[in-house]
């Protein structure tokens, strides 16, 4: 009977482990003073796989541990075969938090909520787009073109709805049918938010993009690399890789400009073209803040563009056609910095305080991160 006993007292000891291997706990946290509303954030897959070794990839959920709701999902591989990150879609209010459940069991289909490919029928442009804001880039195929232009096209949205496949398949987007239209003209600017070297206030444009790659495509986070030749900037060969990244909710790119050059640094601007009617600017070189609420476009409405810059050594300034912030790619650290819109008639941000408010509230949420953990 003793032995009988003893074994009965090894068993939740020989069973502890399995049990700990079913489910893993993720613990989000809020700590600045400002509501996080669908906000996506990224959890280290090796620290959940740790936990739940025997997570199978291909069958498990994620579940809201107070509500038992289910909670939008992305596996983020980051280009590579193995997963880098699980992306997960939650709202916070300030200074809360929330436990999140990862549980085995077939997830509800997950809402695609961003989106972005090459378009080679429309002369080799990148496009893409989330379920707030779409953009562009332009390629090779436009370069010998008179309409070639060279910065980040803006397209405005008034539906959550994806739509770029739908307008380049019409090609009918210069008329807003209700869901929005393209009138954001670039040219031979930086359009909304692109970068470029300067020296002596000459600002040096490569040509367009001449390669692509997409390396994480929805449903919460779309994220590709552009790539252009190299190009002679004051009689130094230059290269640059551009990394762009988009998450669902979100009004705001995110840019990593990777710089190829000889020498210690390569100073560069990131810029907003100008109209040639009075708009509203905002320039807080101490944020790293531009905003700029374009004038009215008729019928059409009004855009709103922003750059968000970070880093320490700044500054800003305007030529003839831009609103300009300076500053310097350094060694193999790419500059990593935010550009973006908004538009009038979209029925969230519909003016210029508005705009910079919003600006300024994304700054403070870069600065104050979401918070995890993994138990």
């Amino acid at each position: 009977m003793k032995k009988i006993i003893g074994l009965l007292l090894l068993l939740p000891g020989l069973y502890a482990p399995v049990i700990a291997q079913t489910k893993a706990t993720i613990t989000v946290s809020n700590p600045s003073k400002l509501d996080r509303t669908n906000a996506v954030v990224p959890v280290s897959w090796s620290s959940i796989v740790a936990k739940y070794p025997r997570l199978d990839t291909a069958n498990f959920k994620v579940l809201n541990s107070a509500t038992k709701k289910e909670v939008p999902f992305q596996l983020e591989r980051r280009g590579q075969a193995e997963v880098q990150n699980l992306l997960v879609q939650v709202s916070l209010k300030a200074n809360g938090s929330a436990k999140l459940s990862i549980v085995a069991g077939k997830p509800a289909p997950i809402a695609k909520k961003t989106y972005g490919r090459y378009v080679p029928e429309r002369y080799d442009d990148f496009a893409w787009e989330n379920d707030k804001v779409a953009f562009r880039m332009y390629g090779k195929a436009l370069e010998t073109r008179k309409d070639n232009a060279f910065g980040t096209d803006v397209w405005v949205k008034r539906t959550n709805k994806l739509i770029i496949n739908e307008w380049y398949k019409t090609g009918d987007y210069h008329t807003d049918h209700g869901d929005g239209m393209d009138y954001y003209s670039v040219g031979f600017t930086l359009g909304a938010g692109d970068i470029a070297p300067i020296v002596k206030d000459s600002i040096f444009f490569a040509k367009n993009y001449h390669y692509w790659k997409v390396l994480d495509n929805g449903p919460l986070r779309t994220t590709f690399e552009l790539g252009y030749d190299a190009w002679d900037v004051a009689g130094k060969s230059v290269r640059v890789t551009k990394t762009i990244s988009l998450d669902a909710g979100s009004h705001m790119n995110r840019v990593e400009a990777a710089y190829t050059y000889s020498g210690d640094a390569l100073p560069v601007v990131v810029g907003i073209v100008k109209r040639k009617e009075a708009g509203t600017i905002l320039m807080d070189e101490t944020q790293g803040i531009v905003g700029y609420w374009e004038p009215q476009h008729g019928v059409d409405g009004t855009t709103g563009v922003g750059t968000i810059v970070l880093g320490g050594q700044l500054s800003m300034g305007t030529d003839k056609t831009h609103l300009l912030t300076r500053t310097s790619a350094k060694g193999n650290q790419p500059v990593v910095y935010y550009n973006g819109s908004a538009w009038s008639k979209g029925n969230e941000i519909t003016n210029a305080q508005s705009w910079f408010n919003y600006l300024n509230n994304f700054k403070k949420q870069l600065e104050q991160p979401l918070k995890v953990s993994v138990l």
